[in-house]
C-alpha cells in the first residue's frame, strides 16, 4: 500500500480543480485505489438547507465514476431512512464498522445486507463533523475477501479532516445558491453571488413582464382564517412559479395576492446561456400562463371538495425595459425591476376583472407573439400619460376566457 499524502494534500490545500462534491469524492476513490486500498464503494450524504429537499448522496464505484441522488423529508421519515447504518451515525455521532461476512451482521441493516448481496465484505461508516456540529456521513466499503486493514483505516482516519473541511466549504456555497435561488431568483442568485451586492448596482435590461394578481382578495381574506389564507396563495403562487420556472421565466417578488416574473431577452448571469428571440419568449410566457391556469382549475375542483373557495387571478404581458438589480437601504437591499414598464404591467392586470379577461397584453407583446391577439380597445391608466391599447388572446383561444 502507497501512502496517501498527496491526496491528503490536496484535500488540505482545497480540492484545486473540484468544482463541486461529486469531483470530490470521484477524485478520493480513484486516488485510493491508486494507493493499493481496496476500496470498490464510497457514498457521502450531506444533509442541506432546501425547501423541498433534505439532503443529497454521493456514491462512487470503483469503474463506475460518481452518481448523485437526492433525499426528500418525506423519505428520511420512512422506516426505511430511520432504521439505516446512516441514522444511527446521526443520532451516537460514531463510526460505525460492520465485516458483512460475519453473521452476527446479518439482519441488523438492510441497506448492509444488500451490500453483502452484492458481494461487499466490509464497511465502514464516518460522521462527517462540521465547524457549525451538524453531523454528516460518509462511508467506505470493499469486496476484498480480507477486507480493510488496520492500515487501510488510519488512511480514511488521516482523510477525514481535510474531507470535512471541504465538504463544509462546498455544502456552505451550495446552501448560499439554494437560499438565493429560492428567495431572489435564479438569475438574480447568480448576480449576487458573483459581487452584485452594492447599492445601486442596477443594469438596464430588456423583458417580458408577467404581473399577475389573485381576484377577489379582500372577500377571499375576509372569508377564511389566515392559515388557510396562506394555503391557497401558496396553491396559487405554486402553479404560477412552477410553470413560469419551466419557461425560461424568472419570478422576482411576491407583493401579497400579487407576483411579478420576467423572461429577460438577455440571460445574464454567470453561466451564459444560448439568446431567444423575443417573439420566442412571448410565447413561452403565454405557455406558461396556459399551465398555471389550468394547474389553478385544477386546484379549485381540489378546494370546492373541501368546502373552499375558488381561486382566480389575472394576468398581464408586456415587453419594455427595466433597471434590474439592487433597491433599498445600506443594510438591507431588494434585488429587483423597476421602471415605467413595471408600471404599465401593473395597470394593465387591473383591467383583466373589468373586461372579464383573464389575460391582457400590451401592444409591444402583442406585436411580438405569434400567437393571435384581438384588440380590445384603447384604456386610461393610472400614472401612464398616454392611453393604451390593450390586447387580449383571440375569442376562442386559449387563455381568452376563464
Amino acid at each position: 500500500m502507497k501512502d496517501t499524502k498527496q491526496l491528503f494534500d490536496w484535500l488540505v490545500d482545497g480540492a484545486h480543480g473540484a468544482s463541486d462534491a461529486s469531483e470530490v469524492i470521484g477524485r478520493v476513490g480513484d486516488d485510493l485505489v491508486r494507493a493499493g486500498i481496496p476500496v470498490d464503494r464510497i457514498a457521502a450524504f450531506v444533509r442541506t438547507l432546501h425547501p423541498h429537499l433534505m439532503g443529497r448522496s454521493f456514491t462512487w464505484k470503483r469503474g463506475e465514476g460518481v452518481r448523485v441522488g437526492e433525499a426528500s423529508y418525506d423519505f428520511v421519515q420512512t422506516a426505511e431512512f430511520q432504521s439505516s447504518p446512516i441514522t444511527m451515525v446521526y443520532r451516537t455521532r460514531k463510526a460505525l464498522r460492520r465485516r458483512l461476512t460475519d453473521e452476527s451482521a446479518r439482519g441488523e441493516f438492510a441497506d448492509l445486507d444488500d451490500l453483502a448481496a452484492q458481494g461487499f465484505t466490509d464497511y465502514l461508516l464516518r460522521p462527517i463533523t462540521f465547524l457549525s456540529g451538524e453531523v454528516h456521513v460518509v462511508s467506505f466499503a470493499t469486496k476484498d475477501p480480507a477486507g480493510f486493514t488496520g492500515a487501510h483505516l488510519a488512511a480514511f482516519d488521516d482523510l477525514m479532516r481535510p474531507l470535512a473541511r471541504i465538504a463544509e466549504i462546498m455544502a456552505l456555497r451550495r446552501t448560499a445558491v439554494t437560499l438565493l435561488n429560492t428567495y431572489v431568483g435564479r438569475n438574480a442568485g447568480e448576480r449576487i453571488l458573483a459581487g452584485q451586492i452594492h447599492l445601486g448596482d442596477l443594469e438596464t435590461i430588456r423583458a417580458v413582464l408577467w404581473f399577475s394578481d389573485l381576484r377577489g382578495f379582500t372577500a377571499l381574506a375576509g372569508a377564511l382564517e389566515p392559515s388557510a389564507l396562506i394555503r391557497a396563495l401558496n396553491e396559487l403562487f405554486g402553479a404560477q412559479v412552477t410553470a413560469i420556472d419551466r419557461h425560461g421565466g424568472e419570478v422576482l417578488k411576491f407583493m401579497g395576492d400579487g407576483l411579478l416574473a420576467i423572461f429577460p431577452f438577455d440571460h445574464g448571469g454567470t453561466v451564459p446561456k444560448p439568446p431567444r428571440a423575443p417573439g420566442d419568449l412571448c410565447d413561452a410566457a403565454l405557455d406558461a400562463a396556459g399551465e398555471a391556469f389550468a394547474a389553478v382549475a385544477a386546484l379549485t375542483e381540489v378546494r370546492a371538495a373541501r368546502g373552499e373557495p375558488p381561486l382566480r387571478f389575472g394576468l398581464a404581458l408586456h415587453v419594455g425595459d427595466v433597471a434590474y438589480g439592487n433597491i433599498g437601504g445600506q443594510r438591507r437591499l431588494d434585488f429587483t425591476c423597476i421602471g415605467p414598464a413595471v408600471n404599465v404591467a401593473s395597470r394593465l392586470e387591473g383591467l383583466t376583472g373589468q373586461l372579464g379577461r383573464p389575460v391582457v397584453v400590451s401592444p409591444e407583446f402583442a406585436a411580438l407573439t405569434k400567437r393571435p391577439m384581438a384588440s380590445l380597445g384603447t384604456f386610461e391608466l393610472k400614472g401612464v400619460t398616454v392611453p393604451q391599447p390593450v390586447f387580449a388572446p383571440e375569442e376562442g383561444q386559449p387563455l381568452s376566457a376563464w
